[in-house]
């Protein structure tokens, strides 16, 4: 199994498969070298280990940089070319107006809470 040092992990049995619920070790996902190890780690679960449903879970993160929400435009594609699902949860009002101001809140299934964001998958 692989060590990651950007994210937590937890997995659960849901309704359709397991599902992996992600939380971000770091507070300020801003520097590039750790946002390219925070990508890498991301596409590793659903490219190597084949997970394919994921809740990312942002109760820690306080900032987000664009190249952060880069990766996870392309972690969203992977997944679902995996056909997989993907769920945020738990975003501060700060974070999620960002998502809102691009429109990825259109792109992305967030939810407010980890229990809604867990529902149904």
């Amino acid at each position: 199994m692989a060590v990651y040092r950007r994210i937590e992990l937890t997995s659960f049995s849901g309704t359709s498969g397991d599902v992996t619920l992600v939380r971000f070790v770091d507070r300020k996902i801003i520097d590039a070298t750790n946002i390219q190890e925070l990508g890498d780690e991301l596409f590793s679960l659903v490219e190597k280990e084949g997970r394919k449903l994921l809740v990312l879970n942002f109760t820690s993160v306080e900032f987000l940089s664009s190249a952060a929400l880069n990766k996870l435009i392309i972690l969203e594609k992977k997944v679902k070319a995996h056909s997989g699902k993907m769920r945020l949860c738990q975003l501060r009002p700060e974070i999620y107006e960002v998502f809102a101001i691009t429109r990825l809140n259109q792109l992305f299934d967030i939810k407010g809470t980890e229990g809604e964001a867990l529902t149904g998958l």
